[in-house]
């Protein structure tokens, strides 16, 4: 192989290793249009209310889960033992312009358009009448409890249909 070629080999590879790195920590690249949410598997294409969890289990290398409505999110992190971990970070994308801001700084509005219909908006400075990540967190979880509940109830009024 002439030095020229190792030469180009040696660069293309450092190129490839240094592009597929992650820093570990922060928000990683999304796909959109072609990256799917961890929760519902819809892929993500709305860049104004995804969300991004980076942790894992203790002793485990942390990883990035990929949502496509800030709502998902947080009802998925919910039954995780590492939700409340100081190294869980949560990234959301700002409902204004699309940039990706720390999740457990936000401030958070209701009555948006989301994929998932959560509603919630994030954004980096307060807003009137936004909620904290712990109101949020609260807000999202009354939603999936009342989808539960509606869930529940359509599928007991279909087994006394059938008995």
């Amino acid at each position: 192989m002439s030095r020229q070629c190792a030469g180009l080999l040696a660069v293309s590879t450092w190129l490839l290793l240094v592009a597929c790195s992650e820093n570990g920590t922060g928000p990683v690249e999304v796909k959109w249009d072609r990256d799917a949410c961890e929760r519902c598997r819809m892929v993500l294409s709305d860049r104004h209310h995804a969300a991004q969890i980076r942790g894992g289990p203790a002793g485990e290398k942390a990883r990035v889960y990929k949502f496509d409505d800030i709502g998902g999110a947080i009802v998925w992190l919910q039954d995780k033992a590492w939700k409340d971990d100081a190294g869980t970070e949560l990234w959301v994308n700002d409902h204004r312009d699309g940039r990706w801001i720390d999740g457990h700084r936000a401030s958070y509005v209701s009555g948006q358009r989301t994929p998932m219909d959560f509603g919630i908006g994030a954004q980096d400075e307060a807003a009137e009448g936004g909620m904290t990540f712990q109101q949020a967190r609260h807000y999202a979880l009354e939603i999936e409890s009342r989808r539960q509940l509606k869930i529940n109830n359509k599928t007991h009024e279909e087994d006394e249909l059938t008995n």
